[in-house]
C-alpha cells in the first residue's frame, strides 16, 4: 500500500507543477476544449484516487473543482478570471495536501472552506488572504522519483553486459602474460564501454527543461494581475534536456529574472503608450544547448536598466569612486546591476527593489560553474543569458598543484594558462596587492597559496599562473605551483565544514585514490576581495608600451614537430571531440558552439578528441590542430625563411631547439579565397595595426625589410594605407592602400584587397624595385 500511496504522491506532485501553465493557457483561449477536457480529467483523476486511497480533504477539493471544470464543459458557467482564479487556488491547495501526506505536516481543514464555497458560487470570489495564499504559495519538493524509457534501461544492461566482457578479456591477458599491445588494446575496450555506461548514466538524470518553465505561465499571470499589467509570455525550447539537480538549482534565478521584469522592467500599460509601444508587454524565455553548455534567455520589451542611474547608486553607497565611474564602459555601467545593494527601482515593492536578488542570481549560477550575462537596450528591453553546464555529476577540469595537494579548477572558469618564467609575464606589488602583467593586460594575481595558508612548493619564477574568467567579465590570475592535465572528473558535494569556506565547489577523487578539491573561482575572487565592477581591475587595462620581443605561443603539433605563432593571434584553447570535425566543403572543418571553423594543422579527421587553437585576424577565425601547447615565450629575434610560401615561413632557434614559425599570411589567405601558392609580398608598416602587426609584419622582417612604425611624416618608400575610403596621407614615399572588402567600391578605386596575395604582391615587388 505504501508503495501505491508513494506512486500516486509522485503522479499528482508532477502533473500539478505542469497543470498551472495549461489552467492560464485555458484562461487566454477559453474556448480551447480539448485542453478544458485535459484539465478536466486531471482532477477527475485525483477525485477517483484520493477516494481510493480515503483522504477526504482531497476529494472534497478535487470535486468541487471537478463541478466547476464541468459546469464551463456544459455552456452553464463562463471561464472568467474569477473562476480560473477559483480553480488555480484549488490546484495549490491540492499541491499542499498531497505535500502534507509525504511529510506528515498538518494543514488546518478550516482553510478548504473558501476555495469550496469559491468553486461552487455562480461568481466565484475568492476571500484576500486566499487570493494572496494563491499567488505567493511556494514550491513544494517533489518525491525524489525518475521515469526511464525503456531503451535507455536496456542501453544501461548492455552496456554492464559490455563490461563485463571487458574485464575478463583483460584479465585473461594479464594472466596468460600476454604482449603490451594486445593489453593496451583490451584497456582502451575497457575505458570505452566505461565512458558509454557513464553516458547512459547521466541520461537518467536528464530531463526536459520544460519542467523548469511549467511554473512561468502560472507566475506570470499572478505577477501582472499583482501589478497590473499585461504581459504576453512566449516559451521556447522546452524540449532541451538538463541535469535534474541544475533545474533545481537554476529555478531560484530564473524566478528573480522573471519578477524583476515584470515589477519594473516592464513598464505600466500608460508609458508603453507614451513610449509607442503596445500596451502589453512582452516576455520571452527560450533555453538552447550550445556544446557542452545550456543557455537560457529571458528577455523583455520593457524599458532597459538605467545605467547612468546604477553609477548613481553606486557611488552614493560608497561601491565606486568617483574616478573609477568615469572610467566605466555602458556595458559596465549595466554591470553594475549584480552589485549587492544596487537597484534602479524607484520605490520598494513586495516583488523587488530593495537591492537584493541580481547579486544572489550571479552568486548561484556561478557556484554551479555558469555565467550570467546582460544585454541591455535603454527603452527598448533587457536579455539575461544564463550559461549554465549539461550536469553537474561530470566536468571537464584542469588538475593543478599548490603546497604539495592537488586541486581541480573548471574548464570552462579558464582563460589561458602562462608561466611567470620566461619574460612573457611580469609580477609586481601595487601595497598590499599583487598584479599580473599577462600580455599587456594587467590583472589582479591571487596566490592560493597564501589564501589556504601553506607555503608554495616553488620559487616565485617557476610558478604557473591560471587566467580565470569566473563572471563573464573580469579575469584574474590564480598562481599555482604546477599545471598537471586536463580531465574529466565526477564531482560530489564535499563536506559542509569544507564548503562554508567559500572557496570550493565540490570534491573529487584522483586516480590513486585521494580526494581532489574542486575550486570555485567566484568564491576564491571574493575571498581575495576582487570585484569585476571596478576600473582597476578591468581586463582591457593595459600596461606600459609593449617591448621589444613579442610574445610567442610555442606548441608541438599532432606529430610532435616544436612550433610557434604570435600569442595575439591565438585568441583560446579549445578541447573538441572527434565528432565535432567532418570533410566538408572541400576540406575539413570543426564545430564549436554555434561556428564552424576550417581546421588546419591535422591531415585527416582524429579518431579521438583533439586540442585546438583559435586563431584569429580580428574577422576571420581559423582553428589549428595541436598535441600540447609548451609555453609563452618572449621572441625578438629574425627566423630564416623557408624556401617556398606555404604554412611555415621560416625556422629559429629557441632555447637550443629548432622552431617552426607559422605563416598566419599564407593560413588566412586560404581562407580568404586568395591563391596559397603565389609569392610571398613585401610592405612596409608605417602605424599599428592588429592586422599589420600581427599578419604582415612577420613576412616583411622575413623578406629583409626594415619596418618601421609611425605616422606619415616619417620618410619611407612605401606607406601603407588601410582606411581606403579615406585620402592618402602627405608622404615622399609611394602610397599602397588596402580594403577590408573584397571588391572594389567603384571605378577609379586602386586599392587592394588585404589578402589579393598577387595583387599584393605586384604592389609591394614594384615599390622595392622603386626605393
Amino acid at each position: 500500500m505504501d508503495d501505491l500511496l508513494n506512486e500516486f504522491i509522485a503522479e499528482t506532485s508532477e502533473m500539478l507543477g505542469a497543470l498551472g501553465g495549461a489552467i492560464v493557457a485555458w484562461e487566454g483561449a477559453p474556448d480551447d476544449r480539448p485542453r478544458l477536457d485535459e484539465i478536466f480529467r486531471f482532477v477527475h483523476t485525483v477525485k477517483g484516487n484520493s477516494g481510493f486511497f480515503d483522504l477526504p480533504r482531497i476529494t472534497a477539493l478535487s470535486h468541487a473543482a471537478e463541478d466547476a471544470l464541468a459546469a464551463v464543459r456544459s455552456g452553464k458557467r463562463q471561464a472568467d478570471h474569477r473562476l480560473v482564479s477559483a480553480v488555480l487556488a484549488a490546484i495549490d491547495r491540492l499541491g499542499e495536501l498531497v505535500h502534507a501526506i509525504e511529510t506528515g505536516e498538518a494543514l488546518a481543514s478550516a482553510d478548504d472552506e473558501p476555495l469550496i464555497e469559491a468553486l461552487s458560487r455562480e461568481e466565484p470570489a475568492l476571500q484576500p488572504e486566499v487570493q494572496h495564499a494563491a499567488a505567493a504559495a511556494a514550491p513544494r519538493a517533489a518525491v525524489r522519483t525518475i521515469r526511464l524509457p525503456v531503451d535507455l534501461l536496456d542501453r544501461m544492461m548492455s552496456g554492464i553486459s559490455d563490461l563485463v566482457l571487458a574485464r575478463n578479456a583483460l584479465a585473461r591477458r594479464l594472466r596468460d602474460g600476454a604482449a603490451e599491445a594486445e593489453v593496451a588494446a583490451c584497456f582502451e575496450r575497457v575505458s570505452g564501454t566505461v565512458a558509454d555506461l557513464r553516458d547512459a548514466i547521466t541520461r537518467t538524470r536528464m530531463q526536459r527543461i520544460e519542467n523548469l518553465f511549467a511554473a512561468l505561465p502560472r507566475m506570470v499571470r499572478d505577477l501582472g494581475t499583482e501589478t497590473g499589467k499585461k504581459v504576453a509570455l512566449e516559451i521556447d525550447g522546452g524540449d532541451v534536456e538538463l541535469d535534474r539537480e541544475m533545474i533545481e538549482m537554476i529555478r531560484d534565478p530564473l524566478t528573480h529574472i522573471v519578477r524583476n521584469a515584470i515589477d519594473h522592467g516592464i513598464e505600466p500599460g500608460e508609458d508603453r503608450r507614451r513610449a509607442g509601444k503596445s500596451d502589453g508587454g512582452r516576455l520571452t524565455v527560450s533555453a538552447r544547448q550550445a556544446g557542452n553548455q545550456i543557455l537560457i534567455e529571458i528577455s523583455d520589451d520593457g524599458r532597459g536598466i538605467d545605467g547612468d542611474r546604477l553609477v548613481e547608486k553606486a557611488l552614493a553607497t560608497g561601491t565606486l569612486t568617483a574616478e573609477a565611474a568615469a572610467q566605466l564602459t555602458p556595458a559596465q555601467k549595466t554591470a553594475l546591476i549584480f552589485e549587492a545593494g544596487l537597484s534602479t527601482a524607484a520605490a520598494v515593492t513586495n516583488l523587488s527593489g530593495r537591492g537584493v536578488g541580481m547579486d544572489v542570481v550571479r552568486a548561484n549560477v556561478e557556484r554551479i560553474g555558469g555565467i550570467v550575462e546582460v544585454d541591455s537596450r535603454k527603452g527598448e528591453g533587457v536579455t539575461f543569458t544564463l550559461r549554465v553546464p549539461l550536469t553537474l555529476t561530470i566536468i571537464p577540469a584542469l588538475t593543478v598543484r599548490v603546497a604539495g595537494q592537488a586541486f581541480a579548477i573548471p574548464r570552462s572558469a579558464i582563460e589561458e594558462i602562462v608561466r611567470v618564467k620566461g619574460g612573457a609575464v611580469r609580477v609586481e606589488r601595487l601595497g598590499r596587492a599583487a598584479v599580473a602583467t599577462v600580455r599587456d593586460r594587467r590583472l589582479p594575481l591571487v596566490d592560493f597559496a597564501e589564501i589556504i595558508g601553506l607555503p608554495p612548493a616553488t620559487e616565485p619564477e617557476d610558478r604557473m599562473l591560471v587566467v580565470l574568467k569566473p563572471a563573464g567579465g573580469g579575469l584574474y590570475a590564480l598562481a599555482v605551483d604546477a599545471v598537471q592535465d586536463h580531465e574529466e572528473l565526477v564531482v560530489k558535494p564535499a563536506a559542509p565544514a569544507v564548503m562554508a569556506a567559500g572557496l570550493y565547489a565540490g570534491t573529487t577523487l584522483a586516480d590513486d585514490g585521494r580526494p581532489v578539491l574542486l575550486l570555485d573561482p567566484p568564491g576564491i575572487a571574493a575571498r581575495a576581495g576582487i570585484s569585476f565592477a571596478r576600473k582597476e581591475i578591468e581586463e582591457t587595462e593595459r600596461a606600459a608600451p609593449a617591448r621589444a620581443a613579442t610574445p610567442f605561443l610555442l606548441f608541438r603539433t599532432l606529430a610532435g614537430v616544436l612550433r610557434m605563432v604570435e600569442a595575439s593571434a591565438a585568441q583560446r584553447i579549445e578541447e573538441v571531440p572527434a565528432e565535432a570535425i567532418a570533410a566538408t566543403a572541400g576540406r575539413l572543418r570543426v564545430a564549436i558552439g554555434e561556428a564552424i571553423l576550417p581546421l588546419e594543422g591535422c591531415a585527416a579527421k582524429p579518431d579521438s578528441q583533439i586540442r585546438l587553437l583559435r586563431l584569429t585576424d580580428g574577422g576571420t577565425e581559423i582553428a589549428y590542430a595541436v598535441r600540447e601547447i609548451v609555453d609563452i615565450i618572449p621572441f625578438a629575434g629574425t627566423p630564416i625563411p623557408a624556401s617556398a610560401p606555404g604554412e611555415i615561413r621560416g625556422v629559429a632557434l629557441v632555447e637550443g631547439e629548432q622552431v617552426e614559425l607559422l605563416d598566419l599570411h599564407w593560413l588566412f589567405a586560404r581562407h580568404a579565397g586568395a591563391p596559397a601558392d603565389a609569392r610571398r609580398p613585401i610592405c612596409l608598416l608605417p602605424t599599428e595595426d592588429p592586422f599589420l602587426e600581427t599578419i604582415l609584419r612577420p613576412l616583411v622582417e622575413s623578406a629583409g625589410y626594415e619596418v618601421r612604425t609611425g605616422g606619415p611624416d616619417e620618410e619611407a618608400d612605401l606607406v601603407i594605407h588601410t582606411d581606403a575610403s579615406a585620402p592618402p596621407p602627405a608622404t615622399t614615399g609611394r602610397v599602397l592602400r588596402l580594403r577590408a572588402a573584397a571588391e572594389p567600391a567603384g571605378e577609379g578605386d586602386d586599392s587592394i584587397h588585404r589578402y589579393d596575395r598577387d595583387a599584393l604582391l605586384r604592389a609591394l615587388t614594384e615599390g622595392r624595385k622603386r626605393a
